[in-house]
């Protein structure tokens, strides 16, 4: 089995999408980890704030089947596919790393570029993995986030439940 660990967005209803995420996530794999969901502003587009998180689990899925699958549930949500690349969505979800794997496999670069360029997924990444590794750089996500330039992009925790259980607050 493989550990995976994908980053969920929406800047589009986004309670109910960030849910039904989980929802489908929990339902497919067991013992999801979930980290604290931040609120960001839209990056490469002007539109409204997104939330966003991460979550690890292990999967039996290969990273082409799980990469469909991830689709799946952001078109079971509305996920439009034909505007420009940066632009509002009801769902995002990516796949930030599947074990070790570098390279793209299956139509899916590993690991994904973002982890090292956005404050909104390696700061949620640091607070479930703070000591794994980058596949590729061999630097754990903790010492990224260390040397990452904060002032680059403003992010906040939220109040957050899911399933009756506070996943994140302001606090």
């Amino acid at each position: 089995m493989a550990r995976v660990f994908v980053s969920i967005g929406s800047n589009i209803d986004r309670y109910q999408h960030i849910s039904c995420a989980l929802d489908a996530l929990a339902a497919e794999f067991d013992g999801l980890l979930i980290s604290p969901v931040y609120q960001s502003e839209s990056v490469g587009f002007e539109g409204d704030d997104f939330l966003n998180l991460v979550v690890a689990f292990t999967c039996e899925k290969d990273t082409g089947e799980l990469s469909a699958w991830l689709r799946n549930i952001e078109d079971d949500n509305g996920r439009r596919r034909d505007g420009p690349k940066f632009s509002s969505r009801t769902l995002d979800i990516d796949i930030l790393s599947y074990d070790q794997l570098v390279g793209t496999i299956d139509g899916v670069q590993l690991p994904r570029d973002e982890i090292c360029h956005n404050a909104f997924v390696l700061r949620p990444l640091v607070d479930i993995a703070a000591q794994s590794l980058h596949p590729e750089m061999k630097t754990s996500y903790q010492s990224l986030w260390d040397a990452y330039d904060k002032t680059r992009q403003k992010l906040w925790p939220v109040d957050f439940s899911w399933q009756g259980k506070k996943i994140s607050s302001q606090d």
